[in-house]
């Protein structure tokens, strides 16, 4: 027999003795064939183009982090997602967590369309294809939770009275669906949401005994709470269905408190709540007559529910932040403010009477109804500061400021040709910090405590506390006001023998007739 013949008949007879790994038999010899194994890293799989698929195929619920060794972002979400590791492998949960490093896996950043970091996709039953984008917190328990809602049921089946309070119970915010036929869409939509409001609990039940336990008699979806109302009713539309969209709003709103207190706890919650209206009140919590104020504004809060969100910021906590996004030092509360989070615009009263439920919900349907104007972003980015009726009171009361203000007409003829001096006087003192040249269009901002009856009219608002305002009434050239300024808001005795200037009367702006000065 040839020599390679007898080659293949040996590897034949060593394939059939059982050699190579295979079994000869019964009680005979075995060895299992080599498996690769994905390298782990704190309880995470750390995952390449080559094993990704050997992890998809282990494990049913996958969950990749894409990350960059230099991403700032990834390096505060490493400690969290390390600790969700930890929470789902002590609960022996079936999801597991992976990260691939990014710009080391080229052919995996493309395959999944990753352009930022970090990007977290989930992974179900070994599907490549389409893997669910991460939409959950970026801390510990909030990814493990994000989980269990995928691997796990995401609400809790009701049977019986007793185990429905023991729901309610249980949390602050819980959420029944009360559903006549447990298969239909309505019910699919209902646990879709329940999938992603993780900071709610949620329940459901088809049982005609708990229909009439809660006072229902069609499908209806409840939040319970243990605070305000106590609870809220979210009717399905028999004709419509139940619309996701639209009950996430609901709880959402519901959810929240009358009034929320801003803290690092709650901000979250307040910036995510999808109410673009939001109303501060500005106190010291550590003062009795300030905390006397809450009564009236959480009583003027139920009729803005769901379109103005109440919110108490205490400027003895550490808020300075939000004191300076405001322009509002610790000294000026209490004291509301109004924005609207979409276009940024912020309001503040014309008035800063006392906070009662009264004056709250003026002021809040005073800034609904477009009666309040908004205080222009670059007020105070010219030498000449630009004033409101809601920043009024704010600049011209400051104690630790001289502030001299010209009330004006945009169509006052009188009042464009002193437009250059007043420019040129602030742009003169826009180094003297305890001195503000301001101007204020008095047509368009009525001040009840300020009535002008000519244009332009200048007042001068001395610093410090109890000062009387001042009606300028001297020459209008720089050399003059500039000496009135140097003085302390008086004219100097040369100055005042001179005739004084009375503003030039008030016109209608489509007048015929040429204003004439005041004698």
């Amino acid at each position: 027999m040839d020599s390679p013949l007898l080659s293949v008949w040996l590897l034949l007879l060593l394939g059939a003795s059982g050699l190579w790994g295979q079994s000869p038999g019964p009680g005979g010899p075995s060895e299992e064939p080599w498996k690769e194994e994905v390298p782990e890293e704190d309880g995470i799989l750390v995952l390449s183009n080559r094993t990704l698929g050997l992890a998809l195929r282990d494990h049913p619920a996958l969950l990749v982090e894409f990350y960059a060794p230099w991403c700032a972002h990834c390096k505060a979400l490493a400690p969290e997602y390390i600790k969700a590791a930890a929470l789902l492998a002590a609960e022996s949960a079936t999801a597991r967590l992976a990260k691939v490093d990014g710009p080391s896996e080229p052919e995996l950043t493309e395959e999944f369309a990753v352009i930022e970091y970090p990007t977290l996709k989930f992974f179900r039953d070994g599907n490549r294809t389409h893997p669910e984008e991460y939409t959950g917190p970026r801390e510990a328990e909030g990814i493990a939770e994000w989980l269990r809602r995928r691997v796990g049921p995401s609400t809790t089946r009701l049977e019986d009275e007793k185990g429905a309070q023991a729901l309610i119970d249980a949390q602050d915010v819980v959420v029944i669906g009360f559903f006549q036929d447990l298969q239909g869409e309505d019910v699919a939509t209902f646990l879709a949401l329940a999938q992603d409001a993780l900071d709610m609990t949620f329940g459901l039940t088809d049982r005609p005994q708990l229909f009439q336990k809660f006072g229902l008699t069609k499908d209806t979806v409840v939040l319970f709470k243990k605070f305000d109302e106590g609870r809220a009713d979210f009717p399905v539309d028999e004709e419509l269905g139940l619309d996701q969209d639209d009950l996430s709003r609901f709880l959402l709103t519901h959810s929240m408190h009358l009034v929320t207190e801003y803290n690092s706890q709650t901000s979250p919650k307040i910036f995510g709540a999808r109410i673009l209206n939001h109303l501060l009140l500005f106190i010291n919590q550590t003062l009795a007559p300030h905390q006397e104020l809450l009564a009236g504004f959480r009583e003027a809060a139920p009729p803005f529910r769901g379109k103005v969100l109440f919110v108490v910021v205490d400027v003895g906590a550490d808020n300075s932040h939000v004191l300076q996004y405001f322009g509002l030092r610790a000294e000026e509360a209490p004291t509301l403010r109004f924005i609207n989070m979409e276009t940024t615009k912020k309001y503040m009263p014309a008035d800063q009477e006392l906070v009662t439920a009264a004056s709250v919900a003026a002021f809040c349907h005073s800034v609904l109804g477009g009666k309040v104007k908004e205080i222009p972003p670059d007020w105070d980015q010219h030498p000449v500061k630009t004033l409101v009726g809601k920043n009024f009171e704010q600049v011209a009361f400051d104690e630790t400021k001289n502030v001299f203000i010209k009330f004006y007409a945009p169509w006052c003829t009188h009042c464009k040709e002193m437009a250059p001096t007043w420019e040129a006087l602030a742009e003169k003192y826009r180094d003297h910090e305890d001195i503000i040249i301001a101007k204020l269009d008095a047509t368009a901002n009525e001040l009840e405590a300020f009535p002008v009856h000519g244009f332009p009219t200048l007042k001068y608002f001395p610093a410090g506390q109890g000062q009387k305002v001042i009606d300028y009434r001297g020459a209008r050239d720089l050399e003059t006001l500039s000496k009135f300024l140097d003085n302390g808001g008086k004219l100097p005795e040369e100055e005042l023998t001179k005739e004084p200037l009375a503003p030039f009367p008030e016109t209608a702006a489509n007048s015929t007739v040429e204003p004439k000065e005041e004698l």
